[in-house]
């Protein structure tokens, strides 16, 4: 039985074709192996980080309150203070026209007194 070319091309066409599968199936499977080992990291990845993250998010919570609290005690002072200015504008008016009138009273007294006093002694 002689082999023709065709046939010999044939049959190392077809050996070729199946050495590439053969080295596509190793490949493969080590592709498989190398997604199960990053799919174990990434569950060990996801199972230290979510302690963390709850951690993270009450830490945020408490924040967001205290900011709360904050601003809560601002608005406070701020309306504190307004009222103080308001409440020592009322005093200054309330106070000054009585200070003033009380001053020029003391004044005009003591500069009617030493005028009496002048006259007196040269009397």
């Amino acid at each position: 039985m002689a082999v023709t070319a065709g046939q010999l091309a044939i049959v190392l066409a077809t050996v070729l074709c199946a050495l590439g599968f053969a080295a596509l199936i190793v490949v493969l499977v080590r592709v498989l192996d190398a997604l199960r080992d990053l799919r174990g990291e990434v569950e060990h990845l996801r199972t230290e980080t979510e302690p963390l993250l709850e951690e993270l998010r009450a830490s945020l919570d408490e924040a967001r309150g205290d900011l709360d609290r904050f601003d809560r005690v601002m608005g406070s002072a701020e309306a504190i203070s307004s009222n103080v200015q308001g409440l020592s504008r009322v005093a200054r008016v309330a106070l000054s026209t009585p200070v003033i009138k009380t001053v020029a009273l003391a004044s005009g007294t003591s500069q009617a007194a030493r005028r009496l006093r002048g006259k007196e002694a040269r009397g």
